[in-house]
């Protein structure tokens, strides 16, 4: 998988794919806020998701508060989104879905 900065136009149109991410102002990052019915789904996700990202060796910028999980995803050494990022926030859209 690139670690190759993508344009912002590549970019949108990758989020026309996913469900919920929106981009920053400034196309360095895109984002989702998760909602889950309590802690123990949201957990749950944020497992699912970090193993992924371990074996990915690219990790999310997260934070939990009970059921709820925010990500950015963004790649540091690229100064913005790669189809790493792209790739990650397509296994937490299908992590969702299976936790939902």
């Amino acid at each position: 998988m690139s670690r190759t900065k993508l344009e912002r136009s590549q970019i949108e149109a990758a989020l026309l794919q996913l469900d919920g991410w929106n981009l920053e102002k400034d196309a360095q990052a895109i984002r989702r806020e998760f909602k889950f019915k309590n802690f123990s789904e949201a957990f749950s996700f944020m497992t699912r998701s970090a193993l992924a990202a371990e074996k990915m060796d690219h990790h999310p910028e997260w934070s939990n508060v009970y059921n709820k999980v925010d990500v950015r995803l963004t790649t540091h050494s690229a100064g913005g989104v790669t189809a790493l990022d792209i790739d990650l926030a397509k296994k937490m859209d299908r992590f969702v879905a299976d936790v939902g």
